[in-house]
């Protein structure tokens, strides 16, 4: 039996440190007017992210393709979760108009997950990457892709349209899955990275941190990580969205998150963004 999540019955206080800007200026309206008008979601939105302002502020966003319900149910996520309604064919060309009107140089692309739909939403993704490479011959492109559910002639169906970074977030500790990813496992990501990997793809993951985890097992996911090819790794604190989802067991200090960045680049992984406000596409132009 999968073991129920405990839920908060109220958001726990912030520190200072968890302090964020209001979004305003002149880039955050046009993207704003962008993501309106060719009517787009972005996991910017959708997700609660903390970085929306400073993001869409510097003319940038993160598109989410597949429409905005997941049919998964993960304990931490903001993102609508229930049945999907089908899904809109001509959404990878919107996409790519947006990135080419918005002049992006490094484009990040995720997506709700599939699971109902024969090919996971392949194909979308695969026609998404391919048209933002037509419209946009100078942008690189960074894929934050789901698990296709060990399908993985549906993986290389996308990762073969070569986006330069191919991310799969593991999102928490091994111990932790089934309480907050109980539609997941922790080996199928990692053979997912690993399959990336030997693709010849630039890998990247990421975890949240304050579920209640230990240092010890922070330290064991990034052996993990290493171990499978990953490239690249995020570490960011998790924010419970709503009273509806797991609790923040732990607020963890801007130092700790130093030592975990220092520790990740002694492990062996290229490139490690390590934050409290950190979140998957944070700075990616960075990873490349």
């Amino acid at each position: 039996m999968i073991a129920l999540p405990v839920l908060g019955e109220e958001k726990t206080k912030k520190p200072a440190w968890l302090k964020v800007k209001l979004p305003t200026g002149e880039n955050y309206k046009k993207v704003r007017q962008l993501v309106d008008h060719y009517q787009l979601h972005t996991i910017c939105e959708s997700g609660n992210c903390p970085n929306m302002g400073e993001c869409w502020g510097e003319g940038t966003a993160t598109f989410m393709i597949l429409g905005n319900t997941c049919t998964r149910s993960c304990s931490f996520c903001a993102v609508a979760t229930g049945r999907a309604m089908g899904y809109d064919t001509d959404e990878p060309k919107r996409v790519a108009e947006a990135v080419k009107l918005m002049k992006v140089k490094h484009a990040v692309i995720t997506s709700v997950n599939r699971d109902e739909l024969p090919d996971k939403g392949a194909k979308v993704w695969a026609d998404t990457i391919r048209l933002i490479k037509q419209e946009c011959p100078g942008t690189t492109m960074e894929t934050l892709i789901p698990d296709f559910m060990t399908k993985w002639d549906l993986l290389y169906q996308v990762i073969d349209e070569k986006p330069e970074v191919v991310s799969h977030n593991m999102e928490t500790v091994k111990r932790l899955y089934r309480k907050v990813r109980p539609q997941a496992k922790y080996e199928r990501s990692l053979e997912q990275i690993r399959l990336t990997k030997e693709r010849g793809r630039r890998t990247k993951s990421g975890i949240m941190l304050g579920l209640g985890e230990t240092e010890q097992e922070v330290l064991e996911i990034m052996d993990d990580l290493v171990a499978n090819g990953c490239d690249v790794l995020t570490l960011g604190q998790y924010l419970q969205p709503t009273k509806m989802h797991l609790n923040v067991e732990e607020f963890i200090t801007p130092e700790q998150f130093a030592f975990y960045k220092e520790a990740g680049m002694s492990k062996g992984f290229k490139y490690v963004e390590s934050g409290a406000l950190v979140r998957s596409s944070y700075h990616a132009e960075k990873h490349i």
